[in-house]
C-alpha cells in the first residue's frame, strides 16, 4: 500500500531541515506560510501566485503596518514556498505596497 502524500507543512519542514536551516527560521516560515494561506481562505498556494502575495504583503503593510523588515521576512518565506516546495517561479514583478522603512540615528 502507497503511502499517501505529504502534506505542504511536512513538505515545507522537510525541506528547511535538508537546507540546514535554523530552527527558528523553520517556525518562522511555517508561520508565515500559514497566515497567507488563512489570509486567503485556506486556498492552496499552488493555486494561487503573484496577485495574492501582493495582497498579502500589502495587507501587512497598510493594515497591519508591520516594518519593513517583518514584511521582507513574510516575503522571504513565501519566495521559499513557491520555489523550493512547489517549484514555482513567481518571477521579479512582485509590486506590493512595502512598509516604511525606519531610520534610526
Amino acid at each position: 500500500m502507497a503511502k499517501p502524500p505529504k502534506k505542504l507543512m511536512e513538505q515545507v519542514q522537510d525541506i528547511i531541515r535538508l537546507k540546514h536551516y535554523s530552527y527558528s527560521t523553520e517556525k518562522t516560515y511555517i508561520s508565515w506560510i500559514r497566515r497567507y494561506i488563512f489570509f486567503h481562505d485556506k486556498r492552496h498556494p499552488k493555486d494561487m501566485g503573484v496577485d495574492e502575495v501582493e495582497a498579502f504583503l500589502t495587507h501587512l503593510a497598510v493594515q497591519e503596518k508591520v516594518s519593513a523588515s517583518t514584511q521582507n521576512q513574510a516575503f522571504n518565506a513565501l519566495l521559499f514556498l513557491y520555489r523550493e516546495v512547489l517549484n514555482i517561479d513567481l518571477g521579479q514583478g512582485i509590486n506590493a505596497k512595502r512598509a516604511k522603512t525606519t531610520r534610526y540615528h
